[in-house]
């Protein structure tokens, strides 16, 4: 297996990134490009010396677009800066859409023709705006959606019950932000119904709905960046996940940022729907059987993407 992978942005979660990928040898090329030609250079020394201590020897450099030829994968991190103050991703939309005006057209003129992984916020949005800048495949153009969220449900659920978050099956849709919802119909804790475990376990459930799951899933990556100015293990673990199963051709199922094309009736919009994925991108868009409430959740965060 060869494969290159170029990583626009050495911020914190770029640069754990591509500390996650050294470490899974994903790649036997990894190039890391910013704007700030001294950071990204010590990342990449430092990287360097990590890589020393892996089980795969992989050339790592800082580099320029025209590294993007020839790359089997562009992960765009790069994104305005997060207001402490703001509590909603598309107040980034302006200066995060400047900044892919910025990006996009150098990537592609310099002949990339693979995988554009976007994780930029807000990632439905930049996913968008990345494939109509492009001109990529739809099926080329991944965000990297609500992966992280669904771990972050499965992570509490497995608190709640004290079991393996492995033996959680369970999916956030829709968009990463405000609107996301939850495909409570379908969720089971080792095959058991979801529904039927909450009913079983009354005493460790106490009063916490479905409800206030929902929406601390949705506050867990403020608490984590008002408490330490970012988020970056989980964002870079869920991203190399995705990464893993392009690059090893997995066909693994994650809730990524796809492009909707007429499913459930919509259309024209990036948000995140369970998809197969492979070395080919998006291979096909798994369609769930959800009931009425989570088509009505589906529906309002297709209007609030439409509109912004």
């Amino acid at each position: 297996m060869k494969s290159k992978i170029v990583i626009i942005g050495a911020g914190n979660v770029g640069t754990t990134l591509a500390f996650s990928i050294i470490h899974q040898g994903l790649c036997n090329e990894l190039v890391m490009i910013d704007l700030n030609r001294e950071k990204v250079l010590g990342e990449v020394i430092d990287l360097q010396h990590a890589n020393v201590f892996m089980d795969r020897k992989i050339a790592i450099k800082s580099g320029s677009y025209e590294d993007c030829a020839g790359a089997d994968i562009v992960v765009i991190t790069a994104c305005a800066p997060m207001n402490p103050e703001a509590d909603n991703r598309l107040g980034m939309l302006e200066e995060s859409k400047n900044i892919m005006k910025a990006i996009i057209p150098a990537v592609m003129e310099n002949g990339f023709d693979g995988i554009m992984l976007l994780v930029s916020n807000p990632v439905d949005v930049m996913s968008y705006y990345a494939w109509k800048l492009s001109g990529l495949p739809k099926e080329r153009v991944i965000g990297s959606g609500t992966v992280l969220d669904t771990a972050r449900l499965t992570c509490l659920l497995s608190h709640l019950f004290d079991i393996n978050a492995k033996s959680i099956d369970i999916n956030v849709i829709c968009e990463h932000g405000d609107t996301e919802a939850v495909v409570w119909s379908t969720a089971t804790i080792g095959g058991k119904r979801l529904e039927k475990v909450m009913k079983d376990n009354v005493d460790r459930v106490c009063d916490i709905s479905y409800e206030q799951m929902r929406k601390d899933t949705i506050d867990a990556g403020w608490k984590i960046f008002h408490r330490k100015g970012n988020t970056s293990y989980g964002i870079a673990a869920s991203v190399s996940s995705i990464i893993k199963s392009i690059v090893f051709d997995e066909d693994r199922i994650y809730p990524v940022s796809v492009y909707l094309d007429d499913i459930y009736g919509l259309k024209d919009v990036y948000l995140s729907l369970p998809a197969v994925i492979n070395k080919s991108g998006v291979r096909e868009i798994v369609k769930l059987n959800l009931s009425e409430e989570e088509l009505q959740g589906l529906t309002v965060s297709y209007r609030v993407l439409r509109g912004s």
